[in-house]
């Protein structure tokens, strides 16, 4: 049984592996992450904001990008702003219980996004109906859709500016594989936003876009 086990532990942790090499050799999502953080630290640097969510474990990874990028991920530096939808459960069962549990982001949105922002949708799936609802609300706004989902891209890939598809599509190793891209995402954009010539290149590009 033991060694059934130890077996078990090895299995998964090459299937994990095997997903984590070929998104490290996947250049379309590398020149993806790329852009997502280029487009994110423009809207940071013109005064707009990220807003993050998803459900269950890509909750967690909100909460979890959000706090890397208003605490800070490696280095001191300034908070940046960002909010996860997911943590106020006065909101989600307020709207949840009145308009129902797929307005629950996109309520939000409508009450706290404005032209320029970023809303970055996480679901596995890329089905999930409370995200499609938000990336909906984003995208009627002037807001900067971004996704982060599996190998099918489901429904959202077609509501996001910038899909980024996990070759998987076994949802603990999707998920993991995001964990890696958001610590990523968050240090590029702390390098664009904070770097000398990368903040100059990005302050042009945003009061470019005024």
């Amino acid at each position: 049984m033991e060694d059934t086990l130890k077996n078990v532990v090895r299995e998964q942790l090459n299937e994990a592996l095997d997903v984590l090499r070929a998104v490290h050799e996947d250049a379309t999502i590398h020149a993806s992450l790329v852009e997502a953080a280029r487009n994110t630290a423009q809207a940071l640097l013109a005064g707009n904001k990220l807003m993050v969510a998803g459900n269950g474990g890509s909750a967690a990874d909100a909460q979890h990008l959000v706090a890397e990028f208003v605490s800070r991920l490696c280095e001191d530096r300034p908070a940046m702003r960002a909010v996860a939808l997911t943590t106020d459960s006065s909101i989600l069962t307020a709207v949840g219980n009145d308009y129902g549990f797929d307005r629950v982001f996109a309520r939000q949105l409508e009450a706290l996004g404005q032209r320029g922002d970023i809303f970055l949708g996480i679901s596995t799936s890329g089905n999930s109906p409370n995200i499609l609802r938000a990336l909906e609300q984003a995208r009627g706004m002037g807001i900067r859709t971004i996704g982060l989902t599996g190998k099918s891209g489901g429904s959202m890939q077609s509501l996001c500016d910038l899909c980024i598809r996990i070759p998987s599509a076994v949802t603990m190793h999707i998920q993991e594989a995001h964990l890696a891209l958001e610590h990523i995402f968050c240090l590029l954009v702390e390098r664009i936003y904070f770097g000398r010539d990368g903040a100059k290149e990005v302050r042009t590009l945003a009061q470019q876009a005024r």
